[in-house]
């Protein structure tokens, strides 16, 4: 079976990933606590209420197994990460950490230029009333005393992954309506791009039909309480891929969801490895299906796509994995607003380490891919 959705696997709370996943006592004056990041998982071609386990059935860490022998590292002349068009880069990531505490390693180098230079997205993946404000608010007040564009993802959708690997979030829409409002209200008022709710359209056919007619109404709630919090907000919907459903399937349920009037277009490939020219492609299809206004534009994660999707069943941590496009917002492609590293390239899916966890091996992989 291929991998077909995009799934994310909450992992368990791990140092210096690129989220944001306070725990209760958390000053929300502070910046945001650092936590491991979801990580992909497969699903079923058409996603069940079936849970799945906690983490996959993974071997022992790199850690504790011999260590393989790096290939030749390019010349430093082509390790200087390019400009990202203004993008954010958080500054307290797992792989950060990794490079500070590693100055000799010979992969340092690269995982630096390749990866921990370049910006990637802040998850926001607990439900933590009264604090989430405080902690949207220290990445967006960093990233405008910087000028640059922050990229956010709340990830509390009740019902969140069908009752799987990622289950959790809000226990109800009208707590998740209230989260999301003061979500919102940490915006501030200079450029942001919100990835909203990973998988929470793609992956809805599991819900009853009430139901799934309650999260699409929460949904365009969302993105009208994230615009009027913030005007400069792009808000991007949740359009799969381009291995999941079919572009005119994956639009209806977008146009259910309010994406073409609550919304400024769509993401496609969270945590996934598909082409970017096929996401591209997969990504226009769905927009000229779903209609709304021609200024709604589409988002792909690039993070680790550098090959495309590996053959057969392949997800965790997969071998000959490689670096996708740079994040940029000048992607040259018409209604593709942003290539974006949602992903943080290097960490875990639970088979080179635990799950959530930065693992150098794999890092180096795709940085050398």
């Amino acid at each position: 079976m291929a991998v077909v959705a995009s799934a994310v696997v909450v992992a368990g709370v791990a140092t210096g990933v690129m989220s944001a996943l306070g725990g209760q006592d958390k000053d929300t004056r502070a910046a945001p606590a650092v936590s491991a990041s979801p990580t992909a998982a497969p699903l079923p071609a058409v996603p069940s209420a079936t849970a799945a386990p906690r983490t996959p059935s993974a071997p022992a860490s790199s850690a504790s197994r011999a260590p393989r022998p790096l290939k030749p590292a390019p010349s430093a002349t082509r390790t200087t990460a390019p400009p990202a068009d203004g993008l954010y880069r958080h500054p307290g990531s797992q792989v950060l950490d990794w490079v500070a505490a590693h100055r000799t390693d010979p992969r340092r180098p690269l995982i630096e230029t390749r990866i921990a230079a370049r910006p990637a997205a802040v998850w926001f993946a607990s439900y933590n009333p009264g604090e989430v404000t405080g902690q949207v608010r220290a990445v967006t007040s960093a990233a405008t005393r910087t000028g640059r564009t922050p990229v956010l993802v709340p990830y509390a959708i009740p019902g969140r992954d069908c009752g799987g690997a990622s289950e959790g979030g809000a226990p109800d829409l009208v707590a998740y309506d209230a989260w999301i409002r003061e979500f919102a209200a940490g915006l501030g008022g200079g450029p942001v791009i919100v990835i909203l709710e990973p998988d929470s359209v793609a992956q809805s056919d599991c819900l009853p039909a009430g139901d799934l007619a309650a999260r699409n109404a929460s949904l365009a709630r969302a993105g009208d309480a994230l615009h009027a919090a913030n005007p400069k907000a792009k808000v991007y919907f949740d359009g799969g891929h381009s291995g999941w459903h079919p572009a005119a399937k994956q639009a209806a349920a977008l146009r259910a969801a309010g994406a073409a009037s609550s919304g400024d277009g769509i993401f496609t490939n969270v945590s996934n490895f598909h082409r970017t020219a096929d996401e591209a492609a997969y990504a226009r299809q769905v927009l000229a299906a779903l209609g709304g206004p021609a200024r709604l534009g589409a988002v792909i994660d690039t993070s680790r796509n550098g090959n495309g999707a590996p053959r057969g069943d392949e997800w965790c941590d997969p071998a000959g994995r490689a670096l996708g496009r740079a994040p940029t917002t000048r992607t040259g492609e018409a209604r593709i607003d942003a290539y974006l590293w949602v992903k943080l390239p290097g960490e875990s899916d639970g088979c080179q380490g635990p799950a959530g966890s930065f693992s150098p091996d794999y890092a180096y992989a795709l940085a050398t891919g």
